[in-house]
């Protein structure tokens, strides 16, 4: 099951630390935060159709006036609602009294915030997720009889959610064919463009907007790329509005991305060629002012001849700040990939790509990232704090290079993308990384 978790917190900040923490916990999950006054703008189109489960972060305890928590009052909102997702309670305050009260009124678990630890967050999101999961099961096989008894095929059943079914006509001059991807912000279709008469990768927002008032999400990414025209850098070939939803429409690769090749193993030799390929293609968008800020193994697709390309520019920012993100204060990217000062929540550079290229180089190395932890406030300490760990043995020819591009001062980092590039070329020259080289 692919989960699909909505997060409703009014302290971002709290909340932009449980999304990192159910990141780590679900890396196959979309996750999103909302606001509470956001959760209520939105609450009458969100059903169990966008997401899977809500933890909702709220107060439950009595107020000064008696009158009904906040808490309890959504909780009974929601109970109305029987098309509304099944929601774990995060209680700002409250005792046992109000715990057995909010399960009685639907929820799946009620966990305390000031006692909450990663450990209990995990076990009350899998037990949720395999109680749904159980649930939708037994709704199928009772929809599987009903075509059974009435002499229905398969292919009669309902569309199951994400099935792209549901955009098949949205946007005109794309046949959608099946969903390929999810992120927060949007879902990614294989679809046939009836223009180019060829396969492409179509991505379309799932908040609904006017595309005048509301932030449009794609139209960054959009802008992010529209000065830049390289074969390692993703083309975009359409975009627009349609029923409420942005669309991007992009280059389809079938060969997959990094992250399912890590899986095979990548020899040193590739690695190399790899390191380089991506490096050279961060020279071409730091050379156009923008830093990616979110690269990692999913961001990088390959060719049909293993070339690399750079995907996913929806969190990339003009080195200048013109590209500007809509919400402020909140930490955006892979806490396995993310530099120490975005951990930090400093202003970023070129140099931040570079350290998020030294995590996926070693990971090439060594199969397995440098660091790893129980959440994701773990895994940013490791990044500000922790020491690098050491390369086996054999591949202590590679420690210099991984060491400066891991560097915890960015100002005792590699200075830019060329002389990564040239460590590279020279190791690939030469068979070996030597200090000198890096």
């Amino acid at each position: 099951m692919r989960a699909r978790l909505l997060i409703v917190e009014r302290d971002l900040r709290y909340g932009e630390w449980l999304r990192h923490h159910l990141a780590v916990l679900c890396p196959d999950a979309t996750v999103t935060l909302l606001d509470m006054s956001e959760l209520l703008l939105r609450y009458d189109s969100l059903t169990h159709r966008d997401y899977d489960l809500l933890i909702l972060a709220a107060a439950f305890g009595a107020t000064d006036d008696d009158q009904p928590a906040e808490g309890f009052d959504l909780l009974r909102q929601l109970r109305r609602r029987t098309d509304f997702p099944a929601a774990i309670v995060i209680a700002e305050s409250g005792d046992e009294l109000t715990a057995v009260r909010a399960l009685r009124m639907g929820a799946l678990d009620y966990l305390p915030k000031r006692l909450l630890t990663p450990q209990r967050l995990n076990a009350a999101v899998r037990t949720a997720l395999r109680r749904i999961e159980r649930r939708v099961a037994r709704s199928l096989a009772r929809l599987a009889r009903a075509n059974r008894a009435r002499g229905k095929g398969a292919e009669n059943s309902a569309p199951l959610p994400h099935s792209g079914a549901a955009l098949r006509d949205l946007i005109p001059h794309y046949r959608i064919l099946k969903t390929i991807g999810e992120s927060e912000k949007a879902v990614v279709y294989l679809a046939t463009s009836l223009d180019l008469k060829r396969d492409v990768a179509l991505k379309v927002s799932t908040t609904v907007g006017d595309g005048a008032s509301e932030p449009q999400v794609l139209a960054r990414e959009r802008a992010a790329l529209a000065a830049i025209r390289h074969p390692a850098i993703v083309e975009i070939h359409d975009y627009g509005w349609r029923g409420g939803h942005e669309y991007l429409a992009m280059d389809y690769f079938s060969r997959g991305d990094l992250k399912a090749r890590l899986r095979q193993g990548v020899s040193e030799e590739d690695t190399l060629r790899y390191v380089g390929e991506i490096a050279a293609a961060l020279r071409v968008v730091h050379d156009a002012g923008i830093v990616h800020r979110d690269l990692k193994p999913a961001n990088v697709m390959l060719r049909e001849d293993d070339a690399i390309v750079l995907i996913d520019f929806g969190l990339a920012r003009q080195l200048d700040g013109s590209l500007k993100s809509t919400r402020t204060g909140v930490l955006r990217g892979s806490p396995y990939y993310m530099s120490p000062e975005q951990a930090l929540g400093e202003e970023l550079d070129a140099r931040s790509d570079l350290y998020s290229l030294g995590v996926i180089y070693y990971e090439l190395l060594t199969g397995k990232r440098p660091y790893a932890g129980q959440s994701a406030i773990e895994l940013l300490e490791q990044h500000v704090n922790a020491p690098l760990p050491r390369l086996p043995p054999s591949l202590a020819h590679h420690e210099s290079l991984i060491t400066r591009m891991l560097a915890k001062n960015r100002a005792e980092r590699t200075a830019d993308a060329h002389e990564v590039m040239q460590a590279i070329a020279a190791a690939r020259a030469t068979g070996m990384l030597h200090s000198s080289a890096a």
